[in-house]
């Protein structure tokens, strides 16, 4: 066994046999894999093993593709061919308009991804699957690649192409430690020795956090236990004379595809069971849970109803099995928050069907420090210190009882909250607050008129819609207040702040006391990393703020960078202060009323900061706006925070004071033209492909500078614009593709009625010859292609 290789993988399932491919595709080919036992010991082998394309976003969408081609190039090796029913078709069933709406969505946003989804009707599912009854069904999603394949085949087919580039597999040979050294480098402890690496990957499946134990950390992966059975043969799939398309059905809660001349049928029950809480049996090795088919009798009857078949022939087979679930259903692919080299590749529930796309997407990462596609939908670093056990288990069981059942725009389900609140929170709850979550944050997003009042989640504009334009209303002509909780603050001091900044930032940073300046941070490919606000205290502290879910992202991307011997530190006050947003023209009457400072223009302009008192609360104060109109942000340390809240809301009593929340914030900031971290801050795009030209000096050096010059001399691929779209039914979702006839010109990124300017707006990524205002293209919203026009940027100009 060697003793030094640049990269181990730890785990022989799906996710670590793909990744050590991947890495040798890369360029990386000293790379090893060790396994406790043999390759597909772990939840791989008794897999359901479906693969279909359908994914809730188009990385999710480009990573299944990767998959489902990867395999058909396994499957058609002459020389090692596995065994792939590729193209058999899938149908997601429906029985609500909302629904049929969704899929209307998914099938719009594939297409950005070449990726050609059908909206069939009820009697078309029926012709395509002619074992499944039509009541209670309005019609389903065709996934026309939709297939299944053999795990072990598939494993060993990934394994042995990696041996053959110069990879290494050691089986039987359990992991007993990790050691990093100074150098950021490993050390993996096996029972057969001992192997150095510059990069360790965790790809263990449900034994993710025995080995998560030994670098010291814990991923919010939780086990589930689920059933499937095999049927006997069945007469009418004999007789068909094809193979059976697969079915998946939120109606029922089960799923099942063709297994020789039976059916394999699997269930997501209501009375679930988590796995392993408690620690797994070293001896749990290519072993299963009890049978308990008891659990899915209520999901069982539904599946009888909706295929009679299953009536009349017997089960042949129970398997019950763990497979992982995440916080929010989707694998952690990517770097371990708080440890340098050191990658995930867990929580995989669909493990086989898209990990040729997460090895792809993983080994890219390492090996060239990003993917090809903006990974944050799978980033571990996505969930920050609320990710606990118990957290997790309530969120894992509630996407299993949900598993097909897709989240509509702004739905947050109940499971695992509040998570984290502050001493705000059942105060506005009180005052009628709807709560959205951010980062594990509960956060207002609208304030109910009146107790009874309900949002019925759709993807068209619904009841909010009047909600929202009333508290805009309230911040347009008089003053209103925001809670912004859980804005990612980063403290920085030292005689190095400045310089470290400049260095990091590809614009202009702010040295002057007393000023505040927005910055965007590159990577090394010169693709936006991050965006954010650079305040300079009067003492000379620093603060670096940017979005709520950024907390661990950024942190991880400034230590990185941090050099050694440079006079600075670094300090998260994250969870230590909230930011109360004071807006509208009377904003200012309201701040001197609660306040002994200057507020004028003279004392305080625009992108300023400065410390004061709001009542007898210490404030860090900001002069900055994301809606457009005078605001303040008040940032309130949080044991002070309710004494801030009430002197402002006392002060406002006087000038008519409305509370607004997160929705009225998006449709203000998409009328003032300010983008969203990681809906239109991406890193598949430069700065000026996002419209940030303006921030960038190429004057001096920063991190992607060279990188940026190369592609400025190439020419831009995509340019994000503001849209103008015709039509008040819905609002263009994000991943919505832009055509022009059949060809995609284009993606939107944010979307959202305009209530200052009465358009319902849009951002999108275009092809550069559709970019100038007064071009005109389309949007396919919900099925529909809905007129849209270019306009310029920002529509409501900044009223102070």
């Amino acid at each position: 066994m060697k003793t030094q290789t640049r990269c181990v993988v730890i785990g022989g399932g799906i996710a670590g046999c793909s990744t050590l491919y991947h890495l040798t595709q890369e360029g990386w080919t000293d790379v090893v894999l060790v396994e406790r036992d043999e390759l597909t010991s772990g939840t791989t082998w008794h897999s359901a093993a479906q693969v279909t394309n359908f994914g809730m976003n188009q990385t999710m969408v480009g990573l299944k593709t990767h998959s489902i081609n990867l395999y058909k190039e396994l499957a058609d090796d002459p020389d090692y061919p596995i065994n792939y029913h590729h193209g058999d078709g899938g149908i997601r069933l429906a029985n609500t308009q909302a629904q049929m709406d969704g899929y209307r969505h998914f099938a719009s946003m594939a297409r950005g991804m070449d990726v050609h989804f059908e909206v069939i009707d009820a009697e078309e599912c029926a012709r395509r699957h002619p074992l499944i009854s039509t009541d209670n069904l309005l019609g389903g999603l065709w996934d026309p690649m939709d297939g299944d394949i053999d795990p072990a085949q598939l494993c060993q087919a990934l394994a042995r192409r990696a041996r053959n580039a110069g990879a290494e597999v050691y089986r039987n040979t359990p992991v007993t430690g990790l050691s990093q050294h100074k150098d950021d480098s490993w050390t993996v402890h096996t029972t057969k020795g001992d192997i150095s690496c510059e990069v360790v990957v965790n790809a263990c499946g449900y034994r993710v956090n025995e080995v998560g134990a030994m670098m010291g950390v814990h991923h919010p992966v939780m086990s589930m236990e689920h059933q499937y059975f095999l049927t006997e043969p069945i007469q009418a799939i004999i007789d068909a004379g094809h193979r059976m398309p697969l079915l998946r059905c939120p109606i029922s809660d089960y799923y099942c595809r063709q297994e020789k001349n039976g059916l394999l049928v699997g269930f997501y029950e209501q009375e679930c069971k988590t796995w392993g809480m408690d620690g797994i049996d070293p001896n749990f090795v290519n072993a299963l849970c009890p049978d308990d088919l008891d659990r899915v009798t209520d999901v069982l009857e539904g599946a009888f109803a909706r295929m009679p078949a299953l009536t009349e022939v017997g089960i042949h087979t129970v398997v019950n099995g763990p497979i992982t679930y995440t916080i929010d259903g989707a694998p952690l692919v990517g770097p371990i928050p708080g440890r340098r080299n050191a990658f995930c590749i867990i929580g995989l529930r669909a493990g086989l069907g898209e990990g040729g796309g997460h090895g792809w997407l993983l080994a890219q990462q390492i090996v060239h420090g990003e993917a090809c596609y903006d990974t944050w939908v799978l980033d571990p670093r996505r969930f920050t210190g609320h990710g606990n056990v118990e957290l997790c288990a309530l969120k894992a069981i509630e996407d299993y009882q949900n598993e097909f059942r897709f989240h509509f725009p702004h739905e947050h389900r109940p499971a695992g909250r509040p998570a984290k609140t502050t001493p705000l929170t059942p105060i506005l709850a009180a005052e009628g607050a709807e709560f959205t979550v951010v980062n594990g944050w509960e956060r207002a997003d609208y304030f109910r008129p009146t107790p009874e009042f309900h949002e019925t989640h759709s993807f068209k504009f619904n009841e909010v819609f009047d909600v929202v334009k009333a508290e805009i209303a309230s911040v347009q002509s008089g003053v209103g207040l925001a809670e912004v909780n859980g804005f990612n603050r980063i403290e920085l001091t030292g005689s190095g702040v400045h310089d470290f900044l400049d260095r990091m930032i590809c614009g202009r940073v702010p040295r002057k006391a007393g000023r505040v300046g927005l910055g965007y941070l590159l990577n090394h490919h010169g693709m936006v990393k991050s965006e954010a606000t650079i305040a300079n205290l009067p003492d000379g502290r620093v603060w670096y703020g940017s979005a709520a879910a950024a907390e661990w992202h950024d942190m991880d991307w400034l230590q990185t960078h941090l050099r050694p011997g440079e006079d600075m530190q670094i300090r998260a006050l994250t969870n230590d202060q909230t930011i109360l947003v004071l807006a509208g023209p009377k904003s200012r009457d309201v701040m001197r009323a609660v306040s002994r400072a200057d507020w004028s223009d003279d004392a305080f302009p625009w992108l300023s900061v400065r410390e004061c008192f709001i009542g007898i609360a210490p404030a860090t104060v900001m002069s900055v706006s994301f809606s457009g109109e005078r605001a303040y942000e008040i940032h309130v340390p949080n044991n002070q925070l309710y004494a801030a809240y009430l002197a402002l809301r006392k002060a406002g009593a006087d000038h008519d004071l409305g509370l607004f929340g997160a929705r009225a914030v998006e449709s203000m900031r998409l009328e003032m033209g300010y983008l969203h971290w990681k809906s239109d801050i991406l890193t598949e795009f430069d700065p000026f492909e996002t419209g940030l030209g303006r921030f960038v000096n190429m004057d001096k050096d920063f991190i992607g500078k060279a990188a940026v010059q190369e592609r400025l001399a190439n020419g831009p691929s995509r340019r994000l614009v503001t849209l103008e779209v015709h039509g008040t039914e819905a609002p263009a979702h994000p991943g919505a593709s832009l055509m022009d006839g059949d060809k995609v010109v284009g993606t939107v990124t944010s979307g959202d009625w305009g209530h200052r300017v009465g358009k319902n707006l849009a951002y999108a990524f275009v092809a550069p010859d559709l970019a100038a205002p007064g071009t005109r293209t389309s949007i396919d919203i919900i099925g529909q292609l809905v007129p849209a026009t270019v306009i310029e940027d920002g529509p409501y100009p900044r009223q102070f």
